[in-house]
């Protein structure tokens, strides 16, 4: 039986990579991925046989690791941030029940929402959402319901995939859509290439956002009612000062 790992990379940089995932590729004998993501790896794990896919082959792909996890004792799927969020770990599964004598692995990585989010301060310290503005597999009817109620209970937005070539208006579109419940100058931030060379990021407001010049790099957070930015950091209170002083601790 071959053991198949689904290994989240984190944003890009090896020092955002978890240590379960580099035990994970320490272990392999073939690391299977989207020719970008391999690219991440370069110079790291030199005893593993590299295999890659171009972009819009991952169902290819992921039969491809589960066949060569059929015959090698170790394999390993990358992906980008982590491998359950927006990644390849649900159409491994998914494939898997073909493969009955392949174990599987989903080893976690850091995702654009947490690492974004660090790099703006603390944007999601409170209830969140995280949607996707690629309407690739998701109909925008539904991303539309998504954005509306996220933005009616309040709650900070994470948005993935915020614009492309053939996408131009789906942040402005989102931006409107949200600015039905939230007032236009809600703090925004937003991070491009998070952890990669190149990193930039910045703080806005919602008013503001349908402007931004975002890329399928960039991931945009939209704060609630509450979110502020102190000292140049966008921060969403999570309420322990306001326990503290109900209580009376100082």
């Amino acid at each position: 039986m071959g053991m198949l790992y689904v290994v989240g990379l984190g944003p890009g940089d090896p020092a955002g990579m978890t240590a379960a995932a580099d035990a994970a590729l320490a272990r392999a004998e073939v690391i299977v991925g989207y020719g970008s993501y391999i690219d991440l790896l370069d110079g790291r794990y030199p005893q593993a046989e590299r295999v890659s896919t171009p972009m819009m082959r991952e169902i290819e792909r992921c039969r491809r690791a589960l066949e060569l996890a059929c015959e090698r004792d170790v394999v390993a799927m990358v992906c980008s941030g982590d491998a359950g969020v927006y990644g390849m770990a649900a159409p491994v599964l998914e494939l898997s029940v073909d493969y009955p004598d392949v174990d599987i692995e989903v080893v976690p990585g850091v995702t654009a929402a947490m690492s974004g989010s660090a790099v703006l301060g603390a944007p999601l310290a409170h209830d969140f959402a995280v949607i996707s503005l690629s309407d690739l597999l998701t109909p925008w009817e539904v991303i539309e319901r998504r954005l509306e109620a996220a933005a009616w209970s309040d709650m900070c937005i994470c948005l993935y995939n915020p614009r492309s070539k053939k996408r131009a208006d789906y942040l402005a579109r989102a931006a409107q859509i949200i600015g039905r419940h939230k007032v236009a100058d809600t703090v925004c931030g937003w991070v491009r290439n998070i952890g990669r060379a190149g990193e930039e990021h910045g703080l806005t407001t919602l008013g503001e956002l349908a402007d931004l010049d975002a890329d399928m790099f960039t991931t945009v957070f939209i704060g609630s009612a509450q979110t502020r930015v102190v000292a140049g950091r966008m921060v969403t209170p999570r309420g322990y000062r306001e326990l503290a002083d109900a209580v009376g601790v100082r």
